[in-house]
């Protein structure tokens, strides 16, 4: 295998080129570009390898019977539900993600969300638009239980940073653990609601999976602190949004930094938009300055492992919908 070149189709989104930093991939692999289902389906006959930028894509369902000879999608997202079809699901393919590249940025953009909320910057800004000088206290973040659910790599590296600031984290995962390096407890996903009440801060690392579509609704905002923060950096459909403005209107919870909707782009006339304890990013908080060679490098590093028959790095447990923990 390493002394033949394998074909790689790689797909984007719909006109968009190929991602920067691909430079070297034709000496090392025929190269195919698909952009949509039907281009999908004329380049995945006799394709080896797939790789997805485009993480909202539903066109590999749709393609699918076209993959006579797929043995490996690499997807440049951590996470990898739009790829994780039932036929994927049943197959002998690999999947792997880009695990270890968002991982720095995210924990930042929640941090940098905490601080906001602590120090009550949102309102700062308003008052400098209106050139309105009014002195408040605010609050500190030393101290504050921040309870982080999805304890994977995003998770610890937000529960790194957030505790180095003086905060105290927890994390939900899967199954409990009764030690971890990174944070002060992990809990099981079954005793999330136990969980809820004790956080001033809520935050939503997981991947989207069945396990966790609406993972957040009515019940899980109606057992937190009335004066908790939630933020969420995973997945849109983990949680109600309509439940979400319930909270946030009738005062069930403080506040909400969001990142990640169930439709996206958000709608302008959505009610997110007009609340002032709200937050919004355009699903960009892993996104630095560079992040798209990034990602091109982490797979063309592991292209290399894959030529030279190693194994891979970041292979996803299909059944689970992630990366499983070192």
């Amino acid at each position: 295998m390493a002394a033949r070149k394998p074909t790689v189709t790689i797909l984007t989104g719909s006109g968009e080129p190929l991602p920067p930093g691909l430079d070297p991939l034709p000496r090392r692999a025929e190269v195919r570009h698909a952009d949509d289902a039907d281009s999908l389906s004329e380049h995945l006959p006799g394709s080896e390898i797939l790789l997805v930028t485009d993480f909202r894509t539903d066109a590999l369902a749709r393609a699918w019977p076209q993959a006579d000879r797929l043995r490996w999608i690499h997807a440049t997202s951590a996470g990898v539900d739009a790829v994780l079809t039932d036929d994927v699901l049943a197959s002998d393919v690999t999947v792997t993600n880009a695990r270890g590249i968002f991982d720095g940025a995210i924990a930042e953009y929640v941090l940098g969300a905490i601080l906001m909320f602590a120090k009550d910057t949102h309102t700062n800004i308003a008052l400098q638009q209106r050139r309105e000088w009014r002195h408040r206290d605010t609050e500190r973040i030393a101290g504050k239980q921040l309870l982080v659910v999805g304890a994977g790599a995003i998770g610890r590296s937000i529960a790194r940073l957030c505790r180095a600031a003086g905060m105290r984290v927890q994390g939900v995962a899967r199954r409990a653990r009764d030690e971890d390096e990174d944070f002060e407890s992990v809990y099981a996903i079954d005793t999330l609601g136990a969980q809820l009440p004790q956080a001033d801060y809520v935050v939503v690392a997981a991947p989207l999976t069945p396990d966790t579509q609406h993972l957040f609704s009515t019940p899980q905002f109606a057992a937190m602190r009335r004066s908790a923060r939630f933020i969420n950096i995973g997945r849109g459909p983990i949680v109600d949004t309509d439940a979400l403005v319930r909270a946030l209107r009738e005062n069930r919870i403080a506040g909400a930094a969001l990142d990640v909707f169930e439709e996206e782009p958000l709608p302008a006339d959505h009610p997110l938009w007009g609340m002032d304890n709200v937050l919004i990013s355009a699903h960009m908080a892993g996104d630095f300055v560079g992040w798209r060679e990034a990602l091109s490098r982490q797979f063309l590093d592991n292209l290399a492992c894959w030529q030279a028959g190693e194994p891979l790095h970041n292979i996803v447990d299909k059944g689970r919908g992630y990366v499983p923990p070192r």
